[in-house]
């Protein structure tokens, strides 16, 4: 776990920094009454729908291209540490996360609780908040994921569209491609 975090750190960071971008914007509301919060949420509701929607379809759409990324590196004339399919292993596991938050997001802004007679008018508030606390969360879990998937794209571009000595080429494949060098030469 603590090397997810340490090779991850860069879009983590930048997932956290969206993360607290959007909630201090959200909690610059200050306190909102049960009344107002069932008429926020009533608002809100589409946009959130689109929102978890948007991230579930995206997340899905990742997975399928982590399968392309992983085509792409085995079929290579190059041969990449296990740290390049780690990398993509760590990708592939936080947006599994990040899909089932969202479409258990998804689900819950489906139900019609402005609609009920029976929820307390204080519990719309609670509802509220975390509402928008936990939209805040998935999209910089977005920005995780995709910032991870873009330092994966620049390594493989680094190695196979560049040929650049990368630390994720196996020490295999820059012995070979020395000598190949040298026969050469």
């Amino acid at each position: 776990m603590f090397d997810f975090f340490k090779e991850n750190k860069n879009a983590i960071y930048g997932g956290l920094i969206a993360t607290i971008f959007t909630g201090t914007g959200i909690f610059m509301l200050g306190n909102v009454s049960g009344y107002e919060a069932k008429h926020l949420l009533k608002e809100s509701l589409n946009g959130l729908n689109m929102l978890c929607n948007t991230i579930v379809l995206a997340s899905a759409t990742i997975m399928a291209l982590l399968l392309t990324l992983l085509s792409v590196s085995f079929g290579s004339d190059m041969t990449l540490k296990k740290l390049h399919y780690q990398q993509v292993l760590n990708i592939a596991k936080f947006n599994v996360i990040l899909f089932i938050a969202a479409l258990i997001l998804f689900q819950f802004f489906n139900i019609p609780i402005i609609e009920s007679d029976n929820v307390p008018m204080n519990w719309y508030s609670v509802i509220y908040w975390i509402t928008l606390a936990s939209t805040s969360i998935i999209s910089g879990m977005m920005i995780t994921v995709i910032l991870m998937l873009y330092r994966a794209i620049t390594n493989l571009i680094a190695i196979i569209g560049l040929g650049k000595d990368h630390p994720m080429l196996s020490n295999e494949a820059l012995d070979e491609e020395i000598e190949k060098e040298k026969e050469e030469m």
